[in-house]
């Protein structure tokens, strides 16, 4: 019988590093059921020891890399608008949020960028999670006010933090009836230039005149959830004058993504990548 459950362990290492994807867990476990013609008391043993796993939070988050000529850059993705972007032992968190991940088990930030004050983008536990004596916090002017800590970056202000270049970037709802939701000159997006790369990170914002007016940018993350941002048209609209050369929607709800798969087809030069950022 042990050579039956030996093979299993093997696979049980790689279960486990896929512990965020259940189905892909259960899926190989039925096939070593069948390749291995294991009794059923063992692979049902071998399936409660994924799920505990799942349970006890070893996840496996989404990430792309990138090559500029500062080093390599990692982003991880952990969903909706929350990601890191890491390069040269440095991390860098983009409005961390505690729903998407446990950030006590994730590496202290080094640099935390705050966008605006909703509850998904200014998390106090995530943050308190993140920080250690050296972490550094920019932010708007509002949200300086609400936590009483960061250094305020207004739209237009330009700071530069270990080598890399940081531009606030107004984000705003033009829409009639939707202003309230983000207010002109309260919210910021930034754009990074790290090396030679150039990223937007455009935060909860329609395609408004200074977001069209952004260029140069290779990678772009622009946001698609009526009525707090844009229709799949306003991001395709606002992609077309960007024009970066990677596009990720994000913060998109249950925005349809077909559409706007169908919509970016006129920009052959535009990869658009999509990630789980819901």
């Amino acid at each position: 019988m042990f050579r039956k459950v030996r093979p299993l362990f093997f696979w049980l290492v790689i279960c486990c590093n896929h512990t965020d994807n259940l189905n892909f867990s259960i899926r190989l476990l039925f096939n070593l059921n069948k390749l291995y013609k294991m009794k059923k008391s063992i692979f049902f043993f071998a399936a409660i020891i994924v799920f505990a796993l799942n349970s006890y939070g070893a996840v496996v988050y989404e990430r792309d890399e990138f090559q500029t000529s500062a080093g390599k850059l990692v982003i991880t993705f952990f969903g909706h608008s929350s990601f890191r972007l890491d390069i040269n032992g440095k991390s860098i968190y983009i409005d961390p949020w505690s729903k998407l991940a446990d950030f006590a088990h994730q590496p202290k930030a080094d640099l935390i960028l705050l966008t605006h004050e909703h509850y998904d983008h200014l998390d106090t536990t995530a943050i308190s999670n993140l920080s250690n004596t050296e972490t550094q916090l920019y932010c708007t002017a509002s949200i300086q006010k609400m936590i009483n800590k960061g250094l305020i970056m207004k739209n237009g202000d330009i700071k530069m933090w270990n080598g890399i270049k940081i531009e606030a970037v107004p984000a705003y709802n033009l829409t009639p009836n939707k202003e309230e939701f983000h207010p002109k000159s309260r919210d910021n997006g930034y754009i990074l230039t790290i090396g030679d790369k150039r990223f937007y990170i455009a935060g909860d914002s329609e395609n408004t005149p200074e977001m069209k007016a952004v260029k140069n940018i290779d990678v772009a993350f622009l946001p698609m959830n009526q009525p707090y941002t844009m229709t799949p048209e306003q991001l395709a609209d606002a992609a077309a004058a960007i024009h970066p050369k990677i596009l990720y929607p994000y913060h998109t709800g249950e925005t349809d993504l077909e559409l706007l798969k169908s919509l970016m087809l006129k920009y052959p030069n535009i990869e658009l990548r999509i990630r789980s950022l819901k």
